[in-house]
C-alpha cells in the first residue's frame, strides 16, 4: 500500500508519497514526471510516520536550515538510476556538483574508463524524491543552471535558499 499527503511549500504545492518502507516520491505539483510510479490502491494518510517526518524535514529545509536528518527513502528505479541517486544523496547542503563529476565518480566506482554525462542527466532528471535526493544541486560544467524537473525558476530559488547563488 502507498500513502500520500499534500504539502504547501513556499515554492508551490507538493505531493509526498510513501510505502511502509520509506518515501517513494516527493514532487512539486506540475513538475515533469509528477507522481510517476505511484500505484493503486493508495490512501491519503497525513498521519503516516514517514509522511510526518518528511513534512518536518521540509519545514526545516524551507526555513533556510539544513535538516540534519533524512526520512527513510525507498525510491524505485533501475540499478543505474539508483546508483546515481545514491551519489546525489552525498552532495552536501549548500554545495553543487556537475553531471560530469557524477559521471566520473560512477566510472571510478565501476572501474570503467568513462560513463556518459548524458546518461547521468537522464537519471538525475527522473529522480522521484525532489529536494531530499538533491538533484537541484547538479549544474552544468560551466556552472549554468540546467535541467530541473520542477523548473529552472524553482531550481534557482532552492539554490538561493541554500546560499549557493544570490536570490
Amino acid at each position: 500500500m502507498q500513502y500520500t499527503k499534500g504539502y504547501a511549500s513556499p515554492l508551490g504545492g507538493m505531493l509526498l508519497a510513501c510505502d511502509d518502507t520509506g518515501l517513494v516520491g516527493l514532487w512539486f505539483e506540475g513538475q515533469r514526471y509528477f507522481a510517476r510510479g505511484l500505484t493503486q490502491p493508495r490512501e491519503t494518510r497525513a498521519t503516516h510516520p514517514i509522511l510526518r517526518e518528511t513534512a518536518r524535514w521540509l519545514d526545516v529545509y524551507f526555513s533556510g536550515r539544513e535538516p540534519g536528518f533524512t526520512p527513510p527513502l525507498h525510491p524505485a528505479g533501475t540499478p543505474f538510476r539508483s546508483e546515481v541517486w545514491r551519489i546525489l544523496c552525498g552532495i552536501p547542503y549548500g554545495t553543487t556538483t556537475t553531471y560530469g563529476a557524477i559521471a566520473a565518480e560512477l566510472a571510478r566506482r565501476r572501474g570503467a574508463s568513462r560513463v556518459s554525462a548524458r546518461a547521468v542527466g537522464g537519471a538525475v532528471g527522473h529522480n522521484p524524491i525532489s529536494l531530499i535526493i538533491p538533484c537541484h544541486r547538479v549544474v552544468g560544467a560551466d556552472g549554468a543552471l540546467t535541467g530541473y524537473a520542477g523548473g529552472l525558476d524553482r531550481k534557482s530559488r532552492l539554490l538561493a535558499l541554500e546560499g549557493i547563488i544570490k536570490p
